[in-house]
């Protein structure tokens, strides 16, 4: 029986670029970052402090993709329309400024939304962030 997901994958440009994004910006800790196999694959993971039961693992578009996949995911990233992670915040318009301030890009400033507050970031790789400030909702009550 599955008991929980213990990692998840968000697709990078440079690992060494976003494991730093997430550490230093974020504030994310590393978990695990080792080379496998014959050298040529790394796999790196990271975890919110707060969350350590949960890897996200920071990979480039390749094996074991198909070449012509791969370069699609690639086009994705350039374009900025991949999905990366949904971030709870306990204040999302103070974590827009703190976030702003150390210069992260944000595609949606933070907006009322019957579930919380919103706002849509990029990391450096150029996946999408949704930081949300959650509040009581009730889906029944909305439709």
């Amino acid at each position: 029986m599955i008991t929980n997901i213990s990692i998840t994958t968000v697709l990078v440009k440079d690992i060494d670029a976003a494991k730093a994004f997430y550490l230093d910006v974020l504030g994310f800790a590393e978990h695990t970052d080792i080379t496998v196999g014959d050298g040529t694959y790394r796999w790196c993971t990271i975890m919110h402090p707060s969350q350590p039961e949960l890897q996200v693992q920071l990979t480039l578009p390749g094996p074991p993709y198909s070449p012509e996949v791969a370069a699609t995911l690639r086009r994705a990233q350039d374009e900025g329309s991949l999905f990366g992670l949904g971030l709870d915040v306990d204040d999302c318009r103070k974590t827009h400024e703190e976030l702003l301030a150390k210069g992260v890009e944000f595609i949606q400033e933070p907006a009322e939304r019957p579930y919380g507050v919103e706002a849509v970031a990029r990391d450096n790789s150029g996946n999408w962030l949704v930081l949300v400030e959650r509040r009581p909702f009730d889906p029944a009550a909305s439709m």
